[in-house]
């Protein structure tokens, strides 16, 4: 592996994609639309229409959660425990599903997209081995989703420190919880889905097939992932770790999978039967 070669592909991809307003544009919509636009309608309404009778019966019903959250609640009103709950506990798996959405459209394209547009000749004839090529492409992929969530995350702390906060008594977000899952168990299940996704657009024969594959290859991921991602966060911070633990092994052997099994005419070739 050259590492030069890596950082060239996949600096390349990125200033692309930097360019093309049509991915910036849906990107920036479907951020702002899920840790922006729905987290802060709902957690406003919640905190200004006051003790309701609906609100109450949310705010009963959390005594049922798991006795690490229960404790966990800060609040004195219902509608305070209501929006704490669903701030710190609803909107978890967003974290999850946005950058898996967003990377895989980028990667399911990443290979089978060169061909398209006529510039596979130029890798095919390049230094660069079917490694760096496909960790180039890799790279290229998990940036945009992964930044886009960080960004999204930063957002998200904001609105529900500043609409929440004052409810329960200051700013309290991130918690631990949160920071373990956006830095340490986020990443490789971004890594497993897109070790998948680029290594289908390495075979297939058209954009619009790959993104089908695509699909079908991340549903289960993002299956996964929302139900480990919620199950850390009423969890212990211990069995988050090790979730993420678990997902970096899983991730690095894909990729070594992957790389393996990627020929140079495979990703490059006109047509291989």
């Amino acid at each position: 592996m050259n590492i030069h070669h890596v950082k060239t592909i996949a600096r390349t991809d990125l200033l692309q994609l930097a360019k093309a307003k049509d991915f910036i544009i849906p990107m920036a919509i479907l951020g702002t639309l899920f840790f922006v636009a729905i987290p802060a309608t709902l957690l406003f309404t919640i905190t200004s229409i006051g003790e309701v009778g609906p609100i109450q019966q949310v705010s009963e019903a959390l005594d049922a959660l798991p006795d690490r959250a229960v404790e966990n609640l800060r609040g004195d009103t219902p509608s305070g425990r209501t929006a704490y709950a669903l701030s710190v506990y609803l909107f978890a798996p967003l974290a999850i599903i946005v950058p898996l959405m967003i990377s895989s459209s980028v990667g399911a394209a990443s290979i089978v997209g060169e061909r398209e547009k006529g510039t596979g000749e130029f890798l095919a004839h390049s230094p660069a081995g079917t490694t760096d090529i496909y960790l180039g492409k890799l790279i290229a992929s998990f940036i945009p989703g992964y930044v886009t969530t960080l960004v999204g995350f930063g957002i998200y702390s904001l609105i529900v420190n500043l609409i929440v906060g004052p409810e329960v008594g200051g700013w309290f977000f991130p918690t631990l919880d949160w920071l373990v899952l956006m830095l340490w168990v986020v990443p490789p299940f971004l890594v497993i889905a897109l070790s998948v996704v680029v290594r289908i657009s390495a075979r297939l024969r058209s954009t619009a097939a790959a993104h089908q594959a695509a699909g079908l290859v991340s549903l289960p991921t993002i299956l996964v992932a929302y139900s480990q991602s919620t199950g850390a966060m009423f969890g212990e911070t211990g069995a988050t770790v090790l979730i993420g633990a678990l997902a970096w092994l899983v991730g690095g052997v894909s990729i070594w999978r992957a790389v393996r099994s990627v020929r140079r005419s495979r990703l490059l070739s006109v047509a291989e039967s």
